[in-house]
């Protein structure tokens, strides 16, 4: 697994997303000017996790190093006197810096942001039609692209979930990257999932080649089938549950016995916040449901009202004690 705090690049050449600096980032442009509500949750957000506080410490570095503050000063001097002087003083053009910089790969992950065709942000899903008529869905917080050629057709996931639905009539067979696996495919719908260091493949129609990127291990999945791929190789095939486990191409999100502690990591995926459980008891619970993906916020709520929880809302933060 990725260690989400290590900024550098992996062998890939990628920097691994961090989503506790970009957590500690938000709260550096709230805490400049806060309310007594935004003060309490951010109190809650910086003592909910150990790697809260260190995200918080690296980022006020980076938050008064030269880079932010010459951006800031750019920005100030472009900016219309009759708008600067409705806003409060120092917050706005700090708070683009920081998204400058952000957007410009110092924090954010400027080699998936050049490389990736289609992006989707936490919530969001895109139907892409592709060269050679596969059609993809591609789910929340995803990055993808294509390449076509007379001798090779070629996709890549860099992070997230895509579903493929892929034709039998066609010259050439499609290969899906998606870190450490490969996939030859044709005539066949399956599900490609990539996440922390790790990918799985579901096969729902047909039968999807794999092997593994250093070419040490293949495996011929069938439909009904699943399998994880690690940095050491193939895991053990598993029965799928098409039903559960693709709910989400149906707009779903299906859970059975889950634990609340892996029902909140997969609702963090689809909220544009955070999502922050203060009661360890809570996380052992276990749920069973099936809720719609497109409202993560109710699916908190109906959470908090089956167990009995309290839940704190804030902008972009949701807090259950």
């Amino acid at each position: 697994m990725t260690n989400s705090q290590d900024p550098r690049p992996s062998a890939s050449g990628q920097v691994p997303h961090d989503p506790a600096m970009d957590q500690a980032l938000d709260w550096l442009i709230l805490m400049e000017y806060p309310s007594a509500e935004q003060q309490a949750a951010f109190e809650a957000w910086y003592a909910a996790d150990p790697r809260h506080a260190q995200a918080y410490a690296r980022a006020s570095d980076a938050w008064n190093a030269q880079p932010v503050f010459a951006a800031a000063q750019v920005l100030q001097q472009q900016r219309r006197p009759s708008l600067s002087r409705r806003l409060r003083p120092h917050w706005k053009p700090l708070a683009s810096a920081a998204a400058l910089l952000i957007a410009l790969g110092i924090h954010g992950n400027l080699p998936l942001r050049l490389q990736a065709d289609h992006l989707t942000v936490a919530g969001e899903r895109q139907h892409l039609q592709l060269e050679d008529g596969s059609k993809v869905l591609l789910n929340t917080n995803s990055a993808f692209s294509s390449r076509f050629n007379e001798r090779q057709h070629q996709a890549r996931l860099y992070k997230g979930e895509a579903f493929f639905e892929v034709a039998a009539e066609r010259e050439l067979p499609l290969e899906i990257d998606a870190g450490p696996v490969r996939a030859s495919v044709s005539d066949t719908s399956f599900a490609v999932r990539y996440l922390d260091g790790e990918a799985q493949v579901q096969v729902q129609r047909g039968a999807v080649d794999l092997r593994t990127l250093d070419d040490s291990a293949r495996l011929r999945l069938s439909a009904g089938n699943s399998v994880r791929v690690g940095p050491h190789g193939f895991g053990r095939p598993e029965k799928l549950d098409a039903q559960k486990d693709l709910a989400w191409v149906q707009g779903r999100l299906v859970f059975e016995n889950c634990p609340m502690s892996q029902v909140l990591a997969e609702l963090r995926r689809y909220y544009p916040g955070w999502i922050i459980n203060n009661n360890e008891h809570l996380a052992q619970v276990a749920v069973t449901g099936n809720y719609r993906l497109d409202k993560p916020l109710d699916v908190v709520r109906a959470l908090a009202q089956i167990t009995s929880a309290k839940v704190s809302e804030y902008p972009a933060l949701v807090i259950l004690n």
